[in-house]
């Protein structure tokens, strides 16, 4: 009996099946591994160290990223970098350039948004200052035209007068046009065919031609900007006459500038058109606006601040989205600028499934998605009704699952997916699947406080993987401190990657045809897995596994790892068991010295050790050792610091020994 005790036995783990950190290292699969990190289990005998990242150029930030995105303008890829001064630059991939987008102070220092029109121009939301569009060159600030509000009629029109709208303040602005309708021989209605860019104050609105005269009117802006004032007539009074000789007065509020035009129509006033949306505002009920003059009484109104913060912009269905608080503004069909047309408009989200505000919206697979931080409702079926309004389905998918990390939502293939507090999600159609229950072991020890979870897809070993992008704090991997790591994903497999722990962003990028994954620790610009020459430290740390006998303890006699190199490679491996680790072996690709007799020559360093000879070569390796390890499980921990190595196979001799 004792010698069937001690018969040797032996395993070999070749089915590569990713990272299980759920349960304990005893307790997950043989074949996968309580840690990978710069490993991607390819497939079958096929563990593939990845590549290191490659600066970009010679691109330095000039300041901290905050926000990092891409964009497509004609033919040509860009990093978009909002940085914590305020500034933007942006980064020519095809050159590899860096340019200026903005100066200093022109945008917010965090909550930055993009989408694209087609692929003409960047749509740039900004949470507190508004709407911003780029086309490469110009920056331009959607102060589009909005309600353009007639004072005066005028008299004597026997055909429709021109109307002229002043051009944008802004160079390289559109200007916005409009028509106007007569009845009665006086100007009945203007309606904007053209709301233009680049208005940062109301433009002036004068007629030309028609054979009258007297017509006169004023311009409203469009503008996401948050403390600007807009106003709500509450009662048109009676007796007015006059819209010219209106005045309205705006007062209180902590803002400062903003000033309106009454518009009359039968004796009544029914709205004030904004002709300078005013600053700052921040408090209605400190706000009051009084209406006098133009021979009537008693008409009121009251003011409506916009406190909101603007938290995304998409394109989809051939508009442009807007989401403020629970408000999602759209523009016109075909047009990134009018929100003021019959097919423009707003919708409120007032289900009580969207818990707080807005967090993001992402356009694909032919559906708006609007997340919330508990929920998902997508817009669908956009279509245009003959009288000119827009209609569309608004279907809740998600009730109780969301996420508040606004920049951890991408297409993958044809899901959606995003990453919460406690796990990364797919959103198939309605149905969302919990997709990341093998990394629950280590969502407790993710930093979420820091606002820079991101992530993207990416192209690696020539298979489509998901990338997510966080601060781990939890100690496991090539080093013990906190710092950024990514979870990759594809095939229902996971592994980690890091990239000088302290890549902060990612973003992706479809360059050359191929999905790329591009990062910032806030300063550099590297290109993620693209350097395959470069040292990488890796770590692989193996199940500890029962050798199909759990109840019995096992002593090791030996390990041997297959190995296919592009280059020579040193392992330094540990033998693990439930009992803990052994002290690490060096192994590498040994030479034998021999004299003319054949005889091997040792040989000795200062501390009479017996020093190893290693020769650099490619190809199959066998690394193997005697291990010195007991326990009822075994594994090991495998760490290199080279690159170009595929793992193959795992092996374990050992034998058995006493049962419990």
């Amino acid at each position: 009996m004792a010698a069937a005790e001690q018969k040797k036995s032996y395993e070999v783990v070749k089915n590569f099946r990713g990272v299980n950190t759920k349960a304990n290292r005893t307790a997950i699969g043989d074949d996968e591994f309580y840690w990978l990190e710069n490993a991607m289990p390819v497939g079958y005998g096929n563990l593939r160290i990845t590549p290191t990242y490659d600066a970009v150029g010679s691109v330095t930030f000039s300041h901290t990223v905050v926000n990092y995105f891409s964009a497509n303008i004609g033919l040509t890829d860009y990093l978009i970098a909002f940085e914590d001064d305020g500034s933007c630059e942006y980064v020519n991939l095809t050159t590899n350039v860096k340019g200026t987008l903005a100066s200093a102070g022109t945008f917010s220092t965090s909550g930055m948004n993009i989408s694209q029109w087609k692929n003409d121009r960047v749509l740039i939301i900004d949470p507190t200052k508004g709407y911003y569009t780029w086309d490469g060159t110009d920056l331009i600030v959607v102060g589009s035209v909005g309600v353009i509000g007639i004072v005066s009629k005028g008299s004597s029109y026997t055909s429709a007068p021109a109307v002229v709208i002043s051009a944008p303040n802004q160079t390289n602005g559109v200007q916005a046009t409009a028509v106007a309708t007569i009845t009665a021989n006086a100007v009945s209605s203007v309606y904007v065919t053209e709301a233009g860019t680049g208005y940062t104050s109301s433009p002036t609105v004068t007629f030309t031609g028609g054979g009258g005269s007297g017509a006169n009117a004023v311009a409203g802006l469009t503008t996401f900007a948050q403390g600007t004032l807009s106003v709500l007539v509450t009662n048109g009074g009676t007796g007015y006459t006059n819209g010219s000789n209106i005045t309205v007065s705006i007062t209180g509020g902590g803002g400062a500038n903003a000033a309106g035009q009454a518009i009359v129509s039968g004796n009544i006033v029914t709205q004030v058109v904004m002709t300078n949306p005013g600053s700052g505002y921040t408090n209605t009920a400190n706000c009051v606006v009084t209406i006098s003059g133009g021979g009537g009484s008693n008409a009121t109104a009251k003011a409506i601040i916009n406190t909101g913060t603007n938290s995304a912009i998409q394109s989809f269905s051939g508009r442009v989205w807007i989401a403020n608080g629970r408000t999602i503004y759209y523009s016109a069909a075909g047009s990134y600028s009018d929100f003021v047309s019959v097919s423009a408009g707003t919708v409120v989200l007032t289900d009580a499934t969207l818990h707080g505000n807005i967090i993001q919206l992402l356009s694909a697979n032919n559906f708006l998605y609007i997340f919330g931080d508990d929920s998902i409702n997508v817009f669908s079926d956009v279509r245009v009704t003959t009288a000119g309004t827009t209609l569309f389905t608004n279907t809740n998918v998600s009730a109780s699952v969301g996420t508040k990390l606004a920049y951890a939502i991408f297409p993958y293939f044809r899901s959606v997916l995003f990453m919460n507090d406690y796990g990364v999600y797919a959103l198939v159609g309605s149905t969302t699947s919990k997709i990341s229950d093998p990394l629950d072991g280590i969502f407790t020890t993710i930093d979420f406080t820091t606002g820079n979870t991101t992530g993207g897809q990416v192209l690696l070993n020539n298979i489509l993987c998901a990338a997510f992008n966080f601060r781990y704090t939890g100690g496991q991997g090539t080093s013990s401190s906190a710092r950024y790591v990514q979870a990759v994903f594809f095939e229902k497999k996971w592994f980690f990657t890091s990239a000088g722990n302290s890549l902060k962003h990612v973003v992706s990028v479809p360059v050359g045809g191929r999905i790329t994954l591009y990062g910032t620790d806030g300063t550099s610009c590297v290109k993620m897995y693209a350097n395959t020459t470069a040292n990488v430290s890796s770590y692989v740390q193996t199940s500890l596994n029962p050798m199909k006998d759990p109840i019995r303890t096992k002593q090791a006699l030996k390990i041997g790892i297959e190995a296919t190199l592009t280059n020579s490679a040193i392992l330094n491996v540990t033998i693990d068991s439930e009992q803990g680790q052994s002290s690490v072996v060096e192994l590498g690709q040994t030479t034998t010295w021999y004299n003319n007799l054949s005889v091997t020559i040792p040989w000795i360093n200062n501390s009479l050790q017996t020093v190893g000879w290693y020769a650099g070569s490619s190809g199959y390796t066998l690394y193997k050792t005697d291990a010195k390890q007991y326990g009822k499980y075994l594994g090991m921990t495998v760490t290199s610091s080279n690159a170009g190595i595929v793992y193959n196979g795992f092996e374990y001799e050992h034998e058995l020994r006493v049962r419990f």
